[in-house]
């Protein structure tokens, strides 16, 4: 039942999953840096570690809401959004800040207008070519729109009596995403396809909006409506976890080889459906009981998943001065133990992260809902 499904041991495979996806970005990213040859093979697959997070934030919050909907009937946004803000807002806040009022934590020139990365709009009308520092944060606008509307949209359905139809709802959204990628690759793609301004457009068009990337959140949402309310599914899942994992792993390697060339047709329109259905099918088997990746626990990969949204924010700034601070000191940034001492600066801003923000958050959130448990008590 739900309270099974949300067990304390099943985090142990997400966490898994955190971890791979932190290092999948940390490598994709550190091509952008001086770096050892062998980063360019490793990290060239390294973007799909957004859609994995994606799926798991999917995964993760729809599962939150269905279970609070089977115990309660209904959702209660002020303890949905204040549990949000508070995990969100203040460690993004704070790179905000050292982005904007410290010159020297910028990987590159330009940043977006303020008031885009505030509104969690950036990820529209992106210049990514001339205004590319913190260029990541496009993949948090994306969540915390997700964040936001997806409350609304179960109410709603809950509302109209629909809510059977979640996961037919999940698939449109799929195929709404294949359908904008297909439509602008032929009206605004194509016709730059042998410009200076093809990757602008690209990036710009396809890789950034929020509608064009809504697979791997949707396939979340679809695996965590399943795992609740469908006996059958949640039977499958637990029953055949290391056959699904070598499904989703075999399925994810040509995924790759979809994806070999990011920019063909191919690629751009469907890649990011099979990359979001193979993350999809690997995280059922991280939270099937019969699953190796459930069972197996590990205190590295446990500490890397705590950490994985400090080091998001922050990696770059700190890989940029860290670099900075070598090649000043005369060190060779491009070889193994340059990387070593970057990978080893993340991991220390993360941990600042936990220390200075994350856990005054916490207390802070907690302070604040049992507060609002014990009105509502009073009531």
């Amino acid at each position: 039942m739900p309270a099974d499904h949300h067990s304390t041991e099943k985090l142990y495979g997400l966490d898994h999953l955190r971890a791979l996806a932190i290092l999948l970005v940390l490598m994709y990213h550190y091509r952008a840096f001086k770096h050892p040859a062998w980063i360019d093979a490793i990290g060239r697959f390294g973007w799909t570690g957004v859609d994995l997070f994606f799926v798991l934030s999917g995964f993760l919050i729809s599962s939150q809401l269905f279970k609070e909907i089977e115990k309660a009937g209904s959702i209660s946004l002020k303890t949905f959004f204040t549990k949000r803000f508070f995990r969100i807002i203040p460690p993004y806040f704070f790179t905000l800040f050292l982005y904007f009022t410290f010159p020297f934590f910028r990987e590159r020139e330009s940043l977006s207008s303020f008031w885009k990365f505030i509104s969690f709009t950036q990820n529209y009308g992106f210049d990514v070519m001339n205004r590319g520092t913190f260029s990541h944060a496009w993949s948090l606008c994306i969540e915390e729109q997700f964040y936001l509307f997806l409350p609304f949209l179960l109410l709603l359905v809950l509302k109209t009596k629909t809510f059977r139809y979640t996961v037919l709802f999940a698939f449109l959204l799929i195929l709404f995403s294949v359908t904008a990628r297909f439509m602008i690759w032929n009206n605004s793609i194509v016709p730059v396809m042998n410009s200076d301004g093809f990757w602008k457009a690209w990036y710009m068009k396809i890789y950034y909006p929020t509608h064009t990337r809504l697979d791997g959140l949707a396939a979340g949402v679809i695996i965590g409506y399943l795992m609740i309310y469908s006996l059958q599914f949640k039977r499958f899942v637990h029953q055949n976890g290391n056959k699904i994992f070598v499904s989703g792993t075999i399925l994810l390697g040509i995924s790759f080889w979809i994806c070999n060339d990011q920019v063909t047709e191919g690629a751009s329109v469907y890649g990011f459906t099979w990359v979001a259905f193979s993350y999809g099918i690997i995280l059922m088997s991280a939270i099937s009981r019969s699953s190796f990746v459930f069972r197996t626990k590990s205190s590295i990969t446990t500490q890397l998943a705590g950490l994985s949204y400090a080091l998001y924010l922050s990696h770059k700034g700190i890989i940029h001065m860290i670099q900075y601070a070598l090649e000043k000191l005369g060190v060779e940034t491009s070889d193994n133990v340059s990387l070593l001492i970057g990978l080893a600066g993340c991991i220390a801003g993360g941990l600042l992260y936990r220390l200075m923000i994350e856990n005054p958050s916490s207390k802070l959130k907690n302070k604040i809902l049992n507060l609002n448990k014990g009105r509502s008590g009073n009531g």
